[in-house]
């Protein structure tokens, strides 16, 4: 049975309420042990996460994207995680589900089109958190990006729920020989509680249930902050599950807040979680900190990469891991030192190795990658 909060708990008393331990206390403790080095030791290579997926072959999110990942050697599969309206955890990156499943083509579910406002963004379409994981087997998926990374996988692949995501992981990680960590993100969480979907018992109930997440790493991330440091009140510091406080930062991003914080009035903004007065604090609950990749080399105005920040070696000195987040293979996404003339559409790898190369020399201790072989081969020479 999914664990859920006492009804009528909102938004605003989840986030007043987080301290009081919701049902996290009542559930079984992970096993203990050693807690991990604050961060990566010399000679001891980068993780690889893999970032929905291998995305930028096959559509984000799908048992095809996990095992192209898995093959090509990621350390950990990231499945962003939102609930269903029978309270069961699915991988998909937000609610909406317009652009990445064939709903829209579905006459059946017409009806379910609507309007929703989920942490101040207004959104019209079809959402996760309308249908039911039956309703949403009956889906399939379709590449986000198809200008860019085609449509030849699309109608082949189902919405795949977190139990039978670790049930793959720990069958291919048995196969192959070798750990395959998770690295969940909570998505949207403070309003996942407010619609009565509160995804943090969910989660912590899905890991106890499975030998396999009983002791493989795990490394659950989000962009608020109340819901990481429940999770560590209850988890503790000496435990193979890890924390990760996930980070925008730079420019205009530098006066965003966290959801969970803006919801409670607070002030906090995540220029100033990158501080280094920001960093201790988040070390006092976090394991990790993860940036958008521009914060650790921010570009400049001729978008081409400008001096490292300091937030690696701050981080470092805060007792902090740091990854990186997300580095993709296409002319679009990369710095222009990298593109090469083909258009920014164009899969560039020599490029993205390149620019992932220039990151690894500010000590990053690993990195979201839509495409794990090009992280890899970055990483090895």
């Amino acid at each position: 049975m999914p664990i859920v909060l006492p009804a009528g708990t909102g938004r605003r008393s989840l986030i007043q309420g987080l301290g009081a331990g919701l049902a996290l206390a009542a559930l079984p403790a992970f096993a203990q042990v050693p807690p991990p080095a604050p961060q990566r030791k010399a000679g001891v290579a980068p993780g690889v996460y893999a970032h929905r997926g291998a995305s930028a072959l096959f559509p984000e999110h799908t048992l095809a994207a996990y095992a192209r990942a898995i093959q090509d050697g990621a350390d950990f599969v990231e499945p962003d995680l939102v609930c269903t309206r029978d309270g069961i955890l699915v991988a998909r990156h937000e609610y909406a589900i317009t652009d990445t499943t064939d709903v829209a083509r579905r006459a059946e579910f017409a009806g379910r089109k609507t309007r929703r406002q989920i942490d101040g963004e207004t959104h019209e379409g079809w959402f996760v958190c309308d249908f039911t994981l039956a309703e949403l087997k009956t889906l399939r998926a379709v590449e986000r990006l198809p200008a860019m990374r085609g449509t030849r996988h699309d109608g082949q692949f189902q919405i795949v729920s977190l139990e039978e995501l670790i049930d793959f992981v720990a069958a291919e990680a048995a196969a192959r020989g070798r750990v395959i960590g998770l690295i969940p993100e909570l998505k949207h969480s403070s309003w996942s509680a407010g619609a009565g979907l509160a995804l943090e018992d969910r989660l912590v109930a899905t890991l106890n249930a499975h030998a396999y997440t009983r002791r493989a790493p795990v490394t659950v991330q989000s962009f608020e902050t109340a819901n990481l440091k429940q999770l560590r009140k209850h988890l503790g510091r000496s435990t193979h599950v890890r924390l990760a406080q996930l980070v925008v930062a730079g420019g205009r991003a530098d006066t965003m807040r966290p959801a969970d914080v803006a919801l409670s009035g607070g002030t906090l903004t995540y220029g100033e979680m990158v501080s280094r007065r920001g960093l201790r604090d988040v070390a006092a609950y976090a394991d990790i900190v993860a940036p958008i990749h521009r914060a650790v080399i921010p570009l400049g105005q001729d978008e081409r990469l400008g001096a490292p920040a300091t937030l690696v070696r701050d981080a470092h000195d805060a007792g902090l891991q740091v990854v990186a987040w997300t580095f993709r293979p296409e002319n679009a996404f990369l710095a222009a030192d990298f593109r090469n003339q083909d258009g920014p559409n164009a899969r560039n790898e020599a490029g993205s190795v390149a620019e992932i190369r220039r990151y690894l020399e500010t000590g990053i201790d690993g990195l979201f990658s839509d495409d794990s072989a090009v992280a890899l081969t970055a990483i090895r020479g």
